[in-house]
């Protein structure tokens, strides 16, 4: 494994761990998009189903299965115990216009057509994309907390670090994965604007916004 996967793993780690002690500390998950969570969820649950099937390592087994149940205690917090607080009249993306063409795209453009590789592909798919009813939320309500900012930017750090990875083992595996490395761009590519805002105010002490 490189440095590049490694930072990336941890990185994806931080989000996660930061997202949910600032919905368990605040005890509240206002400015959190439900839908988002709900989709990063399907995303784990589907790319992941090879742990009833294979073992890589103890590190990749355990890696997967912390995402999986973060995702989940995070749908939990969000939709059961902090239900009250959730802001659901601004959490308003229509999401099916993001699983139903990507579940179309994952059976049109694999590695291979079987059910795993089909799920793994749709979840690449929707990996890409599952931001975008935070980002929308966020351009709804104007602003976020800064702790959310945080959480947004590891997230984008992640899949950023990601690519830097698919181009190392390019160069020293001769390993080219087309539809990870095109999905991953696309991600990044949601992410360009809320860096730069994340650069320009978050780290100055101001407030995050997004153009509406």
């Amino acid at each position: 494994m490189n440095i590049f996967r490694l930072t990336g793993d941890l990185s994806h780690l931080a989000a996660i761990i930061i997202l949910l002690l600032k919905i368990w500390k605040t005890r509240s998950c206002a400015g959190i998009s439900g839908k988002s969570q709900v989709l990063f969820a399907l995303v784990f649950t589907t790319r992941y189903l090879d742990l009833l099937t294979s073992f890589i390592s103890l590190y990749n087994t355990t890696m997967k299965v912390i995402y999986i149940g973060c995702a989940y205690a995070t749908v939990y917090l969000i939709y059961v115990k902090f239900k009250a607080t959730y802001d659901g009249n601004h959490d308003t993306f229509r999401v099916e216009f993001l699983v139903v063409p990507v579940g179309g795209l994952a059976f049109l453009v694999n590695h291979d057509f079987s059910p795993l590789e089909i799920l793994w592909t749709f979840s690449i798919y929707l990996e890409s994309v599952a931001i975008l009813p935070q980002l929308f939320m966020i351009s709804k309500t104007g602003e976020a907390e800064t702790i959310t900012t945080h959480y947004l930017f590891f997230l984008g750090l992640y899949r950023a670090l990601y690519l830097i990875n698919w181009i190392w083992r390019f160069y020293f595996e001769g390993f080219f994965d087309m539809i990870a490395i095109v999905a991953g761009v696309v991600q990044t590519i949601l992410y360009c604007d809320f860096f730069y805002l994340y650069v320009t105010k978050v780290l100055k002490g101001k407030k995050l916004s997004l153009p509406a």
